[in-house]
Parts: structure tokens; sequence; C-alpha cells
């Protein structure tokens, strides 16, 4: 076992030769639209797989602190509850991740988008215990870094239409990190 972060894991699921994986996961101007800019930057130069792990014990750290009754807050009128970005963040997770899986198998097929507002409000996050969300986050991030191992490499530069626009795999797992990253400071700025 490998402990990265608090998290047990299998060796196999540890990147052992990470510079080498590193070069070929970044992604390349024109491979995600410029709506995602921010994202990609938050995280590029970093070991993304192992950032992808160290998240959920950054996120697991502050959903901890600010507590189950906090958590049910928006910081402001017409905002989303604790709650609800952190079930965000799962959602837009398993979305990229299958967008990245389906890239990678050669899809061809355009993608839809999501309306994030509407699954938000299908989902009543606010109903879950704070517990319960932040296992399901640990282990669906675990279950994206286990297929970010085991992808070949030759399908990270993969380009496929999610949304009506181009992204590739390696560009998806970047926008992935750098997500959770923005939601993890916007809710460390408004809830101090």
């Amino acid at each position: 076992m490998l402990k990265v972060n608090g998290l047990n894991l299998p060796l196999e699921i540890s990147f052992i030769n990470q510079n080498y994986m590193n070069e070929l996961l970044v992604p390349h101007e024109g491979e995600y639209e410029s709506y995602y800019t921010g994202y990609v930057n938050w995280v590029i130069g970093k070991d993304v797989p192992t950032l992808l792990l160290e998240q959920v014990d950054e996120i697991r750290k502050f959903y901890e602190q600010m507590g189950e009754e906090k958590s049910l807050l928006a910081y402001e009128t017409g905002k989303w509850t604790g709650k609800e970005v952190l079930g965000h963040i799962i959602d837009t997770d398993r979305i990229m991740t299958f967008r990245a899986l389906c890239f990678a198998r050669g899809e061809k097929a355009a993608l839809p988008g999501f309306d994030q507002d509407q699954y938000v409000a299908t989902a009543d996050f606010n109903n879950i215990p704070l517990s319960a969300l932040l296992e399901d986050f640990e282990l669906s991030r675990k279950a994206l870094v286990s297929l970010l191992k085991n992808l070949p490499e030759s399908t990270y530069a993969n380009i496929g239409v999610a949304n009506g626009f181009q992204v590739s795999v390696r560009a998806l797992f970047h926008i992935i990190a750098g997500h959770a990253q923005h939601h993890l400071n916007v809710l460390m700025l408004k809830y101090k």
C-alpha cells in the first residue's frame, strides 16, 4: 500500500513514473474551450493524479470543520449551500470522467452538456448526510484515478466533442482538478 495524503492506495494506483506520465497528461492549446482556461491553468505543472487524490483530503478537512449545520447554509441568497457545492463537484467529476472514458475509447458521437443548476436542484444534496457526500466524493475520486492510471497513454490526446466544444481526454482530467480547486477556493473565501 502507498499512503497519499491519508489515503491508502494499492501501489498499482500510484504513479511511479510521474514525470513521464505528467508530460503526456499536459493538454495543449486548442484541446479545450477557453471557458476552461482558468481551471486548467490552476493545475498546469502539477502532478494531476496526485492532486486529484490530495483534493479528497483538502475537501474532507474543510467540510469536517464546516460541519453538518453550516454546510446547509449558502453564503448569500441565490447561491448553493455548502452541501450543494460538494454535490456539484461530485456530479461534475462524474460527467467529465464519463466524457474522458468515451473519448479515450474513440467515441465519435458528440456528448451533451448538462444544466448544473437543474442537477443540483434535482439531487437534493441537502438531505444527504455530509459524511455520506464526503465518502461518495472519496470513492468517486479513487475510481477516477484508477481509470486514469489504466488508460493507454496513446489515448490521452484523443479529442471528442462535449457540450458543442472539442476537448481532449487529458484536458478533462485537468478540468476536473481545476474545477474542484475553484470551488474549494470560493468556499474557503466565503465560509471563513
